[in-house]
């Protein structure tokens, strides 16, 4: 079982050099094992070269003690290794000094240099042993010519390949675990960055929503709202002096108030619509933030398609101003070109407008006289609401409340279309509203 990242990291636990008390444990049984094992070929190391026997054992248990070195200084050992060859000792020394040093990250070159010093040394030593051997039993030189060259040979590949090979074959798996646990890692980085980036798309996604929701709510409350306050101002000053004009405002009231209140329903309609469509489609079939932001932007577009198929169009600003000359405003209205069909959203954007641009001469000019102006031109739709100055303030006056984001709601409708939108006062003291849509609407990124 591998591990990766932070648990790789957390298994780090062994003493000095190693990564694992379990590896040091190892070394620690495998030096115990070699030093032995030279300890006991020291012997007649020592009675071959007229040593005292408890140097020759004390050499060969300080050359197998190497061995716990290995992960270490893996040349090291294997160069002690070759040094004590002729002393015919370090046969477990040698063979696992080959394999770390093949499965190590040094350059395949010194492994290679090292592995034939070792099969030269193992080599030489295998001649002469044989040689020695046939020698003391008097063998006839026609055996031991055959024998001898083939015995030291296979001796030397015996002792050098089968680590060497292991060694390297456990480097390269060594290696390859590295690559996917590093690949995991990258992986689970990248998965991560994109649940964060999915999370605050899904999270600017809903505060468009929640704008848009709150701008729909601004143009279908406040235009009605304000015609309705106007009219009741204006029924509460005639109500005794002329009885004919406060029922007409009284039922002009009513109808602004079944009209906003239709307005509301559709809007509430669609959302409901919405919710229910990304509830259904966000189901625990894939729980992946991804697939999440794309439910929650399908329902969000499935919203505002149905909200901008029901909204109101451009041929429904005759009967806006009509309503706002109901109300008592002087309004004149213009149109240039030939009027043509466009796309759903910019012909609401369009009508909301110019409704919220009357809404506040309803508001901040009441009686001003006001000019509407629309231009139909051959790639865009040109609108214009200007009033003049207001006339004094009389006791009629609606005194009718400002949230203040009205101008910004207009702004941000005809930016997203690709418009562009100017407001400001006028040289007469009066305020005008100029906005520009495309006739195409750009495509959504």
């Amino acid at each position: 079982m591998t591990t990766t990242g932070d648990d790789h990291t957390a298994a780090m636990t062994g003493p000095w050099w190693w990564e694992r008390r379990r590896a040091a444990a190892l070394d620690v049984g495998l030096a115990v094992v070699s030093a032995a094992e030279c300890g006991a070929e020291g012997v007649a190391f020592a009675r071959d070269a007229g040593l005292p026997t408890a140097v020759g054992v004390g050499f060969g248990i300080l050359a197998g003690a190497a061995l716990l070195l290995r992960r270490r200084w893996p040349v090291a050992v294997v160069l002690i290794s070759i040094a004590i060859t002729p002393a015919q000792m370090g046969f477990l020394l040698t063979i696992v000094g080959l394999y770390t040093l093949a499965a190590s990250e040094l350059p395949r070159r010194i492994t290679g240099v090292l592995a034939g010093m070792s099969m030269a040394g193992t080599l030489i030593v295998a001649l002469v042993r044989a040689s020695q051997d046939l020698a003391k039993e008097g063998s006839h030189p026609p055996i031991g010519s055959e024998f001898v060259p083939f015995f030291a040979v296979a001796a030397a590949i015996g002792v050098t390949a089968p680590p060497v090979l292991l060694g390297l074959y456990v480097g390269a798996r060594r290696r390859l675990m590295e690559s996917l646990r590093e690949r995991a890692d990258d992986l689970e980085r990248e998965l991560q960055l994109l649940a964060e980036r999915a999370e605050e798309r899904a999270e600017w996604a809903r505060n468009e929503e929640r704008t848009r929701i709150a701008r729909e709510m601004h143009d279908v409350v406040a235009h009605r709202v304000s015609l309705m306050v106007v009219h009741a101002a204006a029924l509460q000053a005639v109500a005794r002096k002329d009885p004919e004009k406060a029922v007409k405002n009284a039922a002009l009231v009513g109808d602004m108030g079944r009209q906003a209140l239709t307005e509301l329903r559709q809007m509430l309609g669609v959302l409901r619509t919405g919710d229910g469509d990304g509830a259904k489609s966000a189901k625990p079939v894939d729980p992946v933030p991804l697939a999440a932001v794309g439910h929650a932007a399908a329902a969000a577009a499935a919203a505002s398609r149905a909200v901008d198929e029901d909204g109101p169009c451009l041929a429904d600003v005759d009967e806006l101003v009509g309503q706002s000359r109901d109300a008592g405003m002087a309004v004149d209205l213009s149109v240039e070109g030939e009027p043509r069909g466009y796309a759903a959203d910019v012909e609401q954007t369009a009508y909301r407008v110019v409704q919220e641009a009357l809404t506040n001469v309803h508001k901040h000019a009441a009686g001003a006289k006001t000019y509407v102006r629309l231009a139909h031109r051959v790639s865009e739709i040109a609108m214009q609401v200007e009033n003049e100055p207001p006339p004094e303030a009389g006791p009629s006056d609606a005194r009718l409340p400002s949230g203040g984001n009205g101008l910004v709601g207009m702004k941000e409708r005809v930016l997203a279309l690709g418009g562009v939108f100017v407001s400001g006062p006028t040289d007469g003291g009066g305020f005008r509203v100029s906005a520009v849509l495309p006739a195409a609407v750009p495509a959504a990124g």
